[in-house]
């Protein structure tokens, strides 16, 4: 079974493969044993007719799809890891394995995690756990239920190895994974060339990038295109961030090398939902400092985005980069607005400043109360369509104390 595509070049990841990414070679795993396949996605990109047998077989040994990658490509990336830049970073356990389009011709990415060891390891095992997969495939498919960018889990195969992990019960089951999503170029694939002053690579990165993903950013003159590059990157990730923070989505990992260059979730660590708002809220059990908390989450995103900024003065004037980053803020505001207003059932007021004004009484009611998070969502979904339910809620007594006043009179005004 082949993939749809709308010709026969070689994967587009080609054109710099040779200064960003190594060949290697998939683990021999002893069993495969198919605990899960996203059936819409593979028949998206043509892929849903292979039975589960071959499914597995797929996407555990990995052999070459038809003209596509003839070896899995491990990428090579920098990056800032909690606030520390980290010049030994890689793939070190997954790898590129194939280039996909859908019918329209969109291109996708299916990368690895689990599939063994590449030159980038760090003396790791290149393993995933089942349970690691088991997360992913329940953060990733919520995440696209709530309208949130994202990767998409496309498959786990339990592998059949008994793995050792120094920070949860072992031992415990293995497996490999595989993402669908749009780009695995990173902030910290920008951040490597730039770190090793190859400007020359550095430039056929943004070429490809703009090329293959952003194409409004298209221009003759680097310094111009790098800039406008950056502008449109900074509005794509502001996006996912104002999502994250309307689904009360705690990434907690937010280092530069887990930022793409499409604004697209992934790497799915410690992540957790919110129980009720909380801006100190950390996912990971080893940020001890709170440094990717929930109410950190907007200021963390410029902040990858300004790494972004600083890899790509080699190319491009520092003023206009600070120009280009202008967008995030925005981007971030109007995502956060609109998704919130998505996720609870009303229209938007038109205005960005009285939707703002909605947001600032909402969320202040929710973190001062303490109230159920996704309940009040549920509640109060469709606004004053709803005010009989929430009523009869669980949480019906959180609604008819004195501070929810101001959060019921703007629920009213909204329109379903």
């Amino acid at each position: 079974m082949e993939p749809f595509v709308s010709d026969r070049t070689p994967p587009p990841i080609l054109e710099i493969a040779d200064a960003f990414a190594d060949p290697v070679a998939p683990a021999n795993f002893p069993q495969a044993i198919l605990r899960y396949r996203n059936q819409r996605w593979a028949d998206t990109v043509g892929l849903g007719d292979l039975t589960d047998d071959a499914w597995a077989h797929q996407f555990s040994a990995f052999p070459p799809l038809a003209d596509n990658l003839p070896d899995p490509l491990a990428l090579r990336y920098h990056g800032h890891q909690f606030g520390v830049y980290n010049p030994e970073l890689g793939d070190g356990r997954g790898f590129l394995f194939a280039q996909v389009r859908d019918k329209a011709g969109k291109l996708y990415d299916l990368g690895t995690k689990g599939s063994g060891q590449t030159p980038w390891s760090r003396q790791g095992d290149g393993r995933l756990t089942l349970k690691g997969g088991v997360r992913e495939v329940l953060a990733a498919s919520y995440l696209e239920a709530l309208g949130v960018k994202t990767s998409k889990l496309f498959s786990l195969v339990e592998t059949g190895e008994q793995l050792v992990r120094g920070d949860e019960p072992s031992p415990t089951r293995s497996a490999v994974m595989v993402r669908l999503s749009e780009t695995h170029i990173r902030i910290g694939t920008y951040q490597r060339a730039a770190a090793l002053d190859q400007t020359e690579n550095l430039a056929r990165l943004i070429d490809h990038t703009v090329k293959h993903y952003h194409p409004e950013a298209e221009d003759p003159d680097m310094s111009r295109q790098a800039s406008a590059l950056l502008e449109r990157v900074a509005g794509q990730v502001g996006a996912m961030i104002g999502q994250w923070m309307a689904a009360g989505f705690v990434h907690g990992v937010m280092n530069t090398d887990n930022f793409n260059l499409t604004g697209e979730t992934f790497d799915f660590g410690p992540y957790r939902f919110l129980p009720h708002s909380d801006p100190n809220f950390t996912a990971a059990y080893f940020d001890q400092q709170g440094l990717y908390r929930f109410g950190r989450q907007p200021g963390q995103g410029l902040w990858a985005l300004q790494q972004l900024a600083a890899a790509l003065t080699l190319l491009a004037e520092p003023a206009d980069l600070t120009e280009a980053l202008k967008a995030y803020e925005p981007s971030f505001q109007t995502s956060f607005a609109s998704h919130t207003c998505r996720l609870i059932g009303v229209k938007t007021a038109g205005s960005l400043a009285e939707d703002l004004e909605f947001l600032t009484t909402l969320y202040a009611w929710l973190t001062e109360s303490e109230a159920p998070w996704p309940q009040v969502f549920f509640d109060w979904f469709g606004g004053p369509a709803s005010e009989a339910r929430a009523t009869n809620s669980p949480s019906a007594e959180y609604y008819a104390r004195g501070d929810f006043a101001p959060v019921r009179a703007a629920l009213m005004g909204k329109v379903p």
